[in-house]
């Protein structure tokens, strides 16, 4: 029967009432798969305080819903899973064998016995079982001891040594709707069958114990001492089975010693009882939501206050990182050494700087500019080279100094996750400013031609053309403005007070271009923040869930 047909009904024997479940299992259900599919859009990619924990707690949420709630909630009318749980050695399975009357499930001495996980229930049930990963991960097994509504379910040891083993127990326990857990008089006060009761308490699934293999004659202070522990815990309500030792033995135990389980079991059969089991297990596991989705939402924006802090630190970098590539550009550093020993060289065998002028005009033939624009080309390749340089080693103060502030001493938290690999950024800085530069030079070019487009300067800017041809004239606009006082001089020669509006404009140019290269460092750390950034909304989503389910439950 499925919950869309559950319908409005009389109360059930047990006093619930069926709407509730009908409700339950279809209102709630639809609630529930819009958490899971928030809580699996949640990231928690900086490796600040409490992301490890919250990470972990969000994998197991996603357990819960995925193994038990989301199952449960679609299909109510399918069998209470009763899970027999416990360590290596407890006497699980003989107990399990002994409940229903059969060898059913491997027992003995050999560890780890219980290698499948076995599910039984009544061939009556096998139209609502519902298919899930108790399931898919057992041997199904169609049993008229088991009663109706309930399946029984016998899972590999807790404590297994076979890493598999483990982990099926643990996955098969999140699916189940209740624990009888199994433990004995000489391992009851061991650490994990605690850690195991207290998760199953957590997620809100019912819980029994059996305490076996308890010595006659110490019967009365074991169970006394369980008693008091279990209260200590909080488990004051939680059913305690007691088998005596009945010594060395093959096969079923007497039927005498299991009869009280049984009985209960007994008491759990039924659809009209099993289902209220069901509810009553989905009620605390629904109970239980609330504190891992308030700390996952937490942590979410706990990332998300880290990221923010991070995107300041960042930002707050560029204004001063730009600003330094700027005023290096205005300085004139860029022309350094090697600019100024090609001058001298084209000056004393091209003579690029022997230029005469009369009545504010050069005096060239085209040969001769032809000649000297030709020679000044190798001064455009030493100044592009200069320019490459300048900007990439602008770039790179700025990635170092932004690996300082995100991954040294009093860094942000998380400020190291977002640095980027070094490798890259020089890959990415070796293929971004010899492009930038070489728009930089074509500007140049692209400045004499603009001047010889204003009619009261063109006479003398054709002047200046012939005597250097037109690139020539632009390479030294270009030398100019990075720094060259020599071209500077001589430019200042053959175009008089024209001359410094070009150097100008190349130079804010240029600056810009090391102005870009910069903002590209910290944007390569502000893309990579963004790509770890948990979305805006992502905690106030899993609240609103929050607030859904309170509503319904």
């Amino acid at each position: 029967m499925t919950t869309g047909s559950l319908g409005t009904r009389a109360p059930h024997r047990d006093g619930s009432r069926p709407e509730a479940e009908a409700e339950l299992g279809q209102t709630v259900y639809d609630v529930a798969r819009d958490l899971r599919r928030d809580v699996a859009a949640v990231r928690l990619p900086l490796p600040i305080d409490g992301a490890t924990e919250a990470e972990a707690s969000r994998t197991r949420l996603l357990a819960q819903l995925d193994e038990h709630l989301l199952p449960r909630l679609k299909e109510l009318s399918s069998p209470a899973v009763v899970v027999v749980a416990g360590s290596t050695g407890a006497g699980k399975s003989t107990l399990y064998n002994s409940l229903l009357g059969e060898e059913i499930s491997a027992a003995g001495v050999l560890r780890p016995t219980t290698r499948e996980p076995v599910l039984a229930f009544n061939p009556a049930d096998v139209d609502v079982v519902a298919d899930g990963p108790v399931t898919e991960l057992s041997r199904v097994v169609h049993h008229a001891g088991v009663p109706r509504g309930t399946a029984l379910l016998d899972a590999p040891d807790l404590d297994s040594f076979l890493q598999q083993n483990r982990s099926t127990a643990q996955q098969l326990l999140e699916a189940a709707d209740l624990w009888l857990f199994v433990t004995t008089a000489a391992r009851y006060g061991d650490a994990l069958p605690w850690r195991a009761l207290e998760r199953a308490t957590e997620r809100g699934a019912a819980v029994a114990m059996v305490l076996n293999r308890v010595p006659r004659e110490t019967l009365t202070t074991v169970r006394g001492d369980l008693l008091q522990r279990l209260r200590e815990h909080g488990m004051t309500d939680v059913p305690l089975f007691v088998v005596p030792d009945v010594g060395p033995h093959e096969g079923l135990l007497d039927p005498i010693v299991v009869a009280p389980v049984r009985r209960w079991l007994m008491l759990l059969g039924g659809p009209d009882r099993s289902r209220a089991v069901i509810v009553r297990t989905l009620k605390g596991a629904l109970g239980a939501l609330p504190a891992w989705v308030t700390s996952l939402a937490d942590a979410v924006e706990a990332q998300g206050e880290a990221a923010e802090v991070l995107r300041r630190t960042v930002t707050h970098e560029l204004p001063a990182a730009e600003k330094l590539a700027r005023d290096a550009v205005a300085a004139g550093v860029v022309a350094g050494a090697s600019v100024e020993a090609r001058w001298r060289e084209l000056s004393g065998t091209a003579h690029v700087d022997r230029v005469t002028v009369r009545g504010e005009r050069a005096r060239s033939t085209r040969r001769a500019g032809r000649s000297r624009g030709a020679a000044l080309e190798s001064m455009r390749t030493e100044v592009v080279g200069a320019a490459t340089r300048t900007l990439a080693a602008a770039g790179a103060r700025v990635e170092e100094r932004l690996r300082a502030v995100l991954a040294g001493i009093g860094a942000p938290a998380g400020g190291a996750s977002v640095v980027p690999d070094p490798g890259a950024r020089s890959v990415a800085r070796e293929e971004a400013v010899p492009s930038a530069v070489a728009g930089w030079s074509e500007r140049a070019d692209a400045v004499v031609a603009d001047l010889l487009t204003d009619a009261t300067r063109r006479r003398r800017v054709e002047a200046a053309v012939k005597a250097f041809d037109r690139r020539g004239l632009g390479t030294l606009v270009l030398a100019s403005a990075a720094g060259s006082d020599d071209a500077a001089r001589l430019l200042e020669r053959v175009l008089g007070e024209i001359a410094q509006e070009p150097i100008a404009a190349v130079r804010e140019d240029l600056a810009d271009r090391a102005a870009v290269v910069v903002h590209a460092e910290v944007q390569a750390v502000l893309d990579r923040l963004e790509a770890t950034d948990p979305t805006d909304d992502a905690a106030s989503g899993l609240r609103v869930r929050l607030a859904e389910l309170r509503r319904m439950t």
